[in-house]
C-alpha cells in the first residue's frame, strides 16, 4: 500500500533515519547545489532517508529528480553541500580521502549500467579484484556461494569480451557481494540489458537479500525492475514525496503517472524554489 505524501523531512516521517543497528545507511538533511546565480540548479533538497539492513530498495523519480545524485552522496562518490550520510554508524565526512577510499572498497558493493569489468582479466580475476587490491584473499566458501547464485560456475575462466552482457553484469553483482559489504548500490543495473537478462540480474540482486541478507539500494526509472524491490521511495524536483511497500510494476506505474501530471501542472522551480 502506498504511504500517503507527507511534508518533506517533518519528524518522525518513515523516511527519517535513527539511530538503529538496523539502519545500513542513513542521510539526514541532505542538500546538494550545483552551480551558483542563474546556473544554480538545486539537486537534493535537504532529503532525509534510511536504508534498512536486509532490504532491498528502490529509487525512482522523473528525469532529473536527484535520484543518481542522492544515491553517489550516499555512497560517497560525490560529496552533499550540506547535511550528513552515514554508512552504519561511520560518519563520512568524518574520514579523509583515503578512509574514504578504504570504506568503499571494504563495506560498498557497486553496480553500474556500465559494467565496469577489465578486459584482460577473468570473471573470476575481475570478481576478486577488490579483495586483490586490498591485499587480502577472499572467502573462499563465500565466494562459491556468490558464484553459484549468480550462475557463473561455467564461465570463470572467461573473460569480458567472451560473455554476454548479462553474464558481464552477473560478474559485476558477484564482484559486488563478494566482500560481503553493508550495502550495495546500483544505478540503472539493467539498462544496458534486454528483458530476460535484466529479469536474471534483478533476480540475483533479490535473492542476495532473501538468501544472503544483504541489502540493496537501486536507482531505476523501469517499473518492472522496481517491482523486484521490498519498497520503493519517489523523488520529485529534489525531494522525498512518497513511499510504497510491497511494490508491483502496475502499482509503482500508476504512481509515476503522477508524478508527469504534476509537472505538466507546474512544479516548484529547482533553480529558485517557487512554484
Amino acid at each position: 500500500m502506498t504511504v500517503a505524501p507527507f511534508p518533506p523531512n517533518a519528524p518522525n516521517t518513515p523516511y527519517a533515519p535513527h539511530a538503529s543497528p538496523g539502519i545500513a545507511a542513513a542521510a539526514t538533511d541532505l542538500t546538494k547545489v550545483y552551480g551558483s546565480g542563474d546556473t544554480r540548479v538545486v539537486a537534493l533538497d535537504r532529503v532525509s532517508i534510511g536504508f534498512r539492513e536486509g532490504e532491498f530498495t528502490a529509487i525512482m523519480g522523473p528525469s532529473g529528480c536527484g535520484k543518481s545524485t542522492l544515491m553517489h552522496c550516499v555512497a560517497g562518490l560525490d560529496t552533499p553541500s550540506s547535511g550528513s550520510v552515514r554508512i552504519g554508524t561511520t560518519e563520512l565526512g568524518t574520514l579523509g580521502d583515503r578512509q574514504l577510499t578504504q570504506l568503499r572498497r571494504d563495506r560498498i558493493g557497486f553496480i553500474f549500467q556500465a559494467f565496469n569489468l577489465l578486459p584482460t582479466l577473468t570473471a573470476l580475476e575481475n570478481i576478486t579484484l577488490p579483495s586483490a587490491l586490498a591485499g587480502r584473499r577472499p572467502d573462499r566458501q563465500w565466494l562459491d556461494r556468490v558464484v553459484s547464485m549468480v550462475g557463473l560456475g561455467q564461465r570463470l575462466g572467461h573473460r569480458p569480451a567472451q560473455l554476454s552482457g548479462g553474464q558481464q553484469q552477473r560478474v559485476a553483482v558477484a564482484r559486488a557481494l563478494v566482500s560481503r559489504p553493508a550495502i550495495v548500490f546500483g544505478d540503472e543495473p539493467t539498462g544496458n540489458l534486454d528483458s530476460r537478462a535484466g529479469a536474471e540480474v534483478l533476480g540475483f540482486l533479490r535473492d542476495s537479500v532473501r538468501e544472503l541478507g544483504q541489502t540493496v539500494v537501486m536507482v531505476t526509472h523501469d517499473p518492472v525492475a522496481a517491482g523486484y524491490a521490498d519498497r520503493v521511495v519517489f523523488l520529485s524536483d529534489g525531494r522525498l514525496v512518497d513511499e510504497m511497500a510491497h511494490p508491483t510494476p502496475d502499482r509503482v506505474l500508476d504512481l509515476m503517472k503522477t508524478f508527469d501530471t504534476r509537472d505538466t501542472r507546474g512544479t516548484r522551480s529547482r533553480t529558485t524554489g517557487t512554484s
